[in-house]
């Protein structure tokens, strides 16, 4: 085997780049390339490890031994350690021996910039290609209409271990997945999917949420390209792809970034800092430079040769507060005496800048749980830049509400009305997502009260109100048909069920409101503004009903809905309009095809020339039972 050659695809102007937190494209140099060089094919390899005394190259082109291709470190002290090996194949596993100048320690380390590993529990890096012919020209031309804030949101958030399994439970593929679970997506009518993230982790109960390749898709259901091709094939149906992205904590695992090259340095040296005591793992260290780089590198890597569409940000309440999860003397205030992590939020207000600057039509989504103002606002403002926040305060709020017997729930509906109190504050998704599904909580469907035909009353209701309250939309995989039981990622989802006709009607309840969402524009165009919302009434608790307009840019667009949250029917139930003509009603959760007791409004309603509720007009109305009913004025 020949040895290491010095060679180096950094140019002076990458270095500069790079220690100032300015390089954005890293994995076009660090890591390992395929390429020839004096005509001769192999690898081109770099790793980032200032405090090495030395690293070598093992893989199973060298029986793993060390010292065989050790690499050269570079004179500008970038600790850059760079090296060409000929001879080198397409599908050679490797780590980096690094030896340390801290006390001599030799570690084995996986290489942070790789583009596939190992299956897990094998933990090599494996040399590979980001080659594959994109067939989605079509969507990536008009993805900014598909992409816009104006437009809808409806996202079902899977978990691809889980989703559906083979025989013997095996994990599906990706391939495998390109026809099955885009088939069923287009079916359903969702605008996008939010993939748990893919990127490798060696750990099956974390979920994907500790994460040790940033650059590679996990191997467990194919290789990069195979991945690609699930991307590829959503996009061709219409389906936009979003990311789970985890910038938040990384594992302490041998093999990972943790103490890399024998220092502190992707983890915050501070154990205040640099450490989550909720999930026992380590901190980026946001406000070092190269760290920087790192991440803000890997985001725009997925956009670049995956294609994706947006990127949901997890954790970021964690990572914005140096006291979050941790008590008196566990943390340092900042210089100004705040709790506020500031290299966090240079750091993401950085991140999103880069990400809107360099990619038209893609939309970055924070998962954050408090009140920090202006999330998803703009970096020119103050903001911290996301094109959106998740609404949690609306699902604890919904849930809470939801859970209660009916007979109590005219006790509480100021559990649903405070939403609207705070609801054009942000650009709001509303998710039900898979931690509501879990550890204890029981399914969205089981947490709902009454016998079985109550709770998928209360289910369809839940999904018709929040459909139609302004936002986007987050779904869960499973709860678009009623699972019962909690999440569990060891297994399929309970497909069986749908062979009942209770699940089966939630499951063409959810394929409905899909349809209702993207063909009527008051329910997306404002959104998320509240020019695109008004009461009608809210102060009905004693009857326990709601009911209120969503507005378009066309005021003919207007839609009327009205949510009933007791089985009792309710008829001659008057609200006021605004508006002379007639009402027809475009949905009822609870028609007979969605196993609901289909009372309808059967024919178009006179708008009648009778005051009420501080408006002109009137109209008498039947409310079903536990239902949503939507109403168009014609």
């Amino acid at each position: 085997m020949s040895k290491v050659i010095s060679h180096s695809l950094f140019t002076d102007f990458d270095i500069n780049l790079f220690k100032a937190g300015k390089h954005f494209r890293l994995y076009e140099k660090l890591g390992a390339h395929l390429m020839e060089l004096n005509g001769v094919q192999g690898v081109y390899f770099a790793v980032w490890a200032p405090t090495a005394h030395s690293v070598s190259v093992v893989g199973d082109f060298n029986f793993w031994t060390e010292g065989e291709h050790e690499l050269f470190v570079r004179w500008d002290s970038s600790g850059i350690w760079e090296g060409f090996i000929p001879n080198i194949q397409k599908g050679a596993t490797y780590k980096y021996k690094i030896l340390s100048n801290n006390g001599g320690l030799v570690t084995e380390k996986a290489d942070p910039f790789a583009f596939y590993c190992e299956k897990p529990p094998h933990t090599a890096s494996v040399v590979w290609d980001l080659t594959h012919k994109w067939d989605d020209s079509k969507w990536m031309k008009t993805r900014k209409e598909h992409n816009a804030l104006d437009k809808p949101y409806s996202v079902y958030e899977v978990h691809l271990g889980s989703w559906k399994r083979g025989e013997d439970n095996r994990f599906l593929s990706y391939l495998e997945l390109a026809e099955d679970l885009v088939s069923y997506v287009k079916e359903m009518g969702f605008t996008h999917v939010e993939f748990m993230p893919v990127m490798e982790y060696p750990y099956d109960p974390s979920w994907g949420y500790q994460l040790v390749g940033y650059f590679a898709p996990t191997s467990r259901f194919g290789n990069p390209q195979d991945f690609m091709v699930l991307v590829d094939k959503l996009h061709q149906a219409g389906i936009g792809v979003i990311l789970d992205w985890v910038p938040s904590h990384f594992p302490d695992d041998a093999h990972g970034l943790g103490f890399f090259d024998g220092s502190n340095l992707y983890e915050h040296p501070d154990r205040r800092k640099g450490y989550h005591p909720d999930w026992k793992s380590l901190v980026f260290n946001y406000g070092r430079n190269e760290v920087r780089s790192f991440l803000i590198s890997n985001a725009l890597f997925w956009l670049q040769h995956y294609h994706i569409d947006g990127l949901r940000v997890d954790a970021v309440a964690s990572m914005l507060y140096l006291d979050y999860s941790r008590n008196d003397g566990e943390w340092e205030a900042n210089i100004f005496g705040g709790n506020e992590n500031l290299d966090t939020i240079s750091f993401l207000k950085e991140f999103n800048e880069v990400v809107y600057s360099n990619y038209e039509g893609v939309q970055t989504i924070a998962e954050e749980s408090t009140s920090f103002p202006m999330v998803s606002r703009p970096t020119s403002v103050g903001g911290l830049g996301f094109g959106m926040k998740w609404m949690m305060g609306w699902m604890h709020d919904t849930l809470k509400y939801f859970q209660k017997e009916t007979v109590y729930r005219k006790y509480h509906q100021n559990d649903l009305t405070f939403s609207m109190t705070y609801a054009f504050t942000e650009n709001f998704m509303l998710p039900l997502s898979h931690d509501e599904v879990v550890y204890g909580k029981k399914s969205i469907a089981d947490r709902m009260p009454g016998d079985e035909w109550q709770k998928f009353a209360n289910l369809r209701l839940l999904y018709g109100y929040m459909f139609t309250h302004p936002g986007g939309n987050l779904l869960f995989m499973g709860g678009e048909f009623g699972q019962m039981a909690e999440w569990n990622f060891q297994q399929s989802l309970d497909w069986h069920l749908l062979q009942y006709p209770v699940h089966n009607g939630v499951k063409e309840l959810i394929k409905d409101l899909n349809k209702l969402y993207k063909s009527e524009p008051s329910l997306y165009e404002k959104q998320f503004s509240h020019e695109g919302f008004e009461w009608i009434d809210y102060s009905d608790h004693q009857n326990a009903v709601l009911s209120f307009i969503r507005k378009g840019n066309d005021p003919k667009d207007d839609l009327i809905i009205v949510c009933n949250f007791t089985q009792i029917v309710r008829k001659n139930y008057r609200i006021g309009v605004s508006k002379k003509g007639k009402l027809k009603e475009i949905f009822n959760s609870d028609l007979e095809k969605y196993h609901g007791s289909n009372v309808l409004n059967t024919n178009t309603i006179k708008i009648e020339s009778s005051p009420y509720g501080g408006r002109d007009y009137s109209v008498e109305l039947v409310l079903p039972p536990l239902s949503v009913t939507v109403f168009k004025i014609l």
